[in-house]
């Protein structure tokens, strides 16, 4: 038979109770010490990492960009036309005389025949008045001469008979009538010398205004034949005919774009920079053009001073020979040299820094395995350097690839 025991009870209840209180103590502690514990750094792999150095830095961009001409001309039509026929395609080698197009104007030519006759009608029409008017200046050329010489005659006749008169052997009003006589011839030969050069000033003004007459008839003409010229599309200059833009059976007024020629042999290069780093470039910075099948120098002769989806264009002139396969539209890669920085701070660029601003690396601690995030303040930058300014010391192991899936955290661990 069991005997209750009241005292034994009582210790039982209080045992559970004090294991209850410390296993509710011992769980309060674990989770406190858990909540303290940082959180494991998450695993990077192969990341891209370079050491700080310093030393010089040379500057520079980059940008894509094409091959275009130098000299490109485009041929306007000068007249109202129809275009008949195509004589070359775009891509021919064409010279200065090449025919590329043939259009015609049946109004334009009859204009010019029109243009043509009434030239030679005032040609003709010149001519004889020429012949007229220099045939009145030899007759009033002989009237003169005529008067003279019965002037001469009159003033000896006169000199005899003032002599006979002054012997007693000639009468005084004979020798009074000739000297009379003399003078009048005298004053009449005056007056056809007179007017022999007013006529003569008269003729020169009547041709002048016969051969004003002629030259612009001849200009009419000149203009109008190479009009019916300029219907024999040439290309003007040696190169390589581009584009055509009309096609045959349209009719194109003046001023409308026939053709487009360009010389392949003077090519530069036109470059697209982004805006952020196309404030330091200047003309006549060195450049060096990669045209995938070789390298050229060249200079810098013109920055775009507008802005356009982002960036900024830049005209690289090219001196040297142009490797084989280079022709106009061919896409290049061009670097510009900006400047050269003596014993800086610098690293390589990472994946995600830009110049002139601040950011948090991941730079290697002792050993190599963790990495800790520091903030960097950036400098100058160039295609593949840039330069750093606070944040890291010399030698200092950086990564430098896109960490941006790291931003919660502030160290790594390396694997």
């Amino acid at each position: 038979m069991d005997i209750a025991r009241p005292d034994n009870i009582q210790k039982r209840k209080s045992q559970r109770i004090a294991y209850g209180v410390g296993g509710i103590l011992v769980i309060v502690l674990i989770t406190f010490g858990l909540s303290q514990l940082k959180p494991a750094a998450p695993e990077v792999a192969a990341p891209w990492v370079e050491g700080v150095k310093r030393g010089p830095m040379l500057r520079q961009v980059r940008g894509l960009g094409t091959l275009v001409p130098e000299e490109v001309q485009w041929i306007p039509s000068q007249v109202n036309a129809r275009v008949d026929r195509r004589i070359i395609l775009p891509g021919a080698v064409v010279e200065p005389t090449t025919i590329i197009l043939e259009m015609s104007n049946p109004d334009l030519e009859n204009a010019v025949l029109e243009a043509q006759w009434q030239l030679r009608a005032a040609e003709a029409g010149y001519q004889s008045t020429q012949a007229r008017l220099e045939k009145e200046l030899l007759n009033q050329r002989a009237l003169a001469a005529d008067i003279e010489a019965q002037y001469l005659q009159s003033e000896l006749q006169a000199e005899t008979d003032s002599q006979l008169a002054k012997e007693g052997s000639g009468s005084e009003l004979n020798a009074k009538l000739s000297i009379l006589r003399a003078a009048g011839l005298k004053k009449r030969y005056e007056i056809e010398e007179d007017r022999e050069e007013i006529y003569g000033r008269s003729v020169r003004a009547q041709l002048a205004e016969q051969q004003a007459l002629v030259e612009q008839l001849r200009a009419i003409y000149s203009i109008r034949k190479r009009q019916v010229e300029s219907l024999h599309v040439m290309s003007g200059i040696t190169g390589v005919l581009q584009e055509v833009p009309v096609e045959v059976g349209e009719w194109v007024t003046p001023g409308v774009n026939l053709a487009r020629v360009a010389d392949p042999a003077r090519l530069k290069a036109e470059l697209r920079i982004a805006e952020t780093q196309a404030k330091d470039i200047l003309i006549g910075q060195k450049a060096e053009i990669d045209t995938r099948n070789g390298t050229v120098m060249g200079t810098v002769v013109r920055v775009d001073p507008a802005v356009q989806n982002g960036t900024v264009t830049v005209d690289v002139a090219i001196r040297e020979a142009l490797p084989p396969g280079a022709r106009p539209e061919l896409s290049v890669d061009g670097t510009i040299e900006i400047e050269r920085l003596d014993d800086i701070l610098y690293m390589g660029r990472p994946a995600y820094g830009q110049g002139d601003s601040i950011v948090g690396l991941f730079r290697l601690e002792e050993g190599g395995e963790t990495a800790t995030r520091v903030q960097v303040r950036l400098g100058r930058s160039s295609v593949t350097t840039i330069e750093v300014i606070d944040g890291l010391r010399e030698n200092d192991q950086v990564i430098l690839s896109d960490m941006s899936a790291y931003d919660a955290v502030d160290r790594v661990r390396l694997r």
